[in-house]
């Protein structure tokens, strides 16, 4: 079964029997968790829209979207495809297929299905200081990213 991050909460409130206000982004997947449908989605987003915590800028972090199918992953950044792989020959990812020759029609198949699923969900794929300053979070000038806050038992910021 495929699920998007945004999938997690309506599938959570479906499992849970709540009603999913139509503002709520995602799939509720609760009936194909429990067997009762059969799942349908033949690939799903993957993304990093600003980088974050030990992964900085300055130590190669990338903004990137991607497709995950069940067959493949790829993966662009903002200069363009990035990575490539065969999840059935290769589950661990050591071989990058994106530069190569026999795997162009497939790469370009995932990169219409790419392009379809930002559409679907109104991604414009920005470079990350324009979600960054959209969402309003903070920059460490340091390293660029944002940085992870550590917090107490209660959820509050430690200093």
């Amino acid at each position: 079964m495929f699920i998007n991050s945004p999938d997690l909460m309506p599938t959570l409130l479906g499992l849970c029997g709540f009603q999913i206000p139509k503002t709520v982004e995602g799939a509720d997947k609760s009936s194909v968790m429990k067997g009762q449908t059969k799942d349908t989605t033949d690939a799903v987003l993957i993304a990093c829209y600003h980088v974050f915590g030990q992964w900085s800028l300055n130590l190669g972090g990338r903004d990137y979207r991607g497709v995950r199918t069940k067959r493949y992953t790829y993966v662009k950044d903002l200069s363009g495809p990035w990575l490539m792989f065969d999840n059935q020959k290769d589950p661990f990812q050591l071989t990058n297929l994106v530069k190569d020759k026999e795997y162009q029609q497939i790469k370009n198949d995932l990169e219409i299905k790419l392009v379809q699923l930002l559409h679907k969900t109104n991604d414009k794929f920005l470079p990350g200081r324009e979600y960054i300053k959209k969402w309003g979070y903070v920059i460490d000038e340091k390293t660029g990213n944002i940085p992870y806050v550590k917090i107490n038992y209660q959820g509050l910021p430690i200093e």
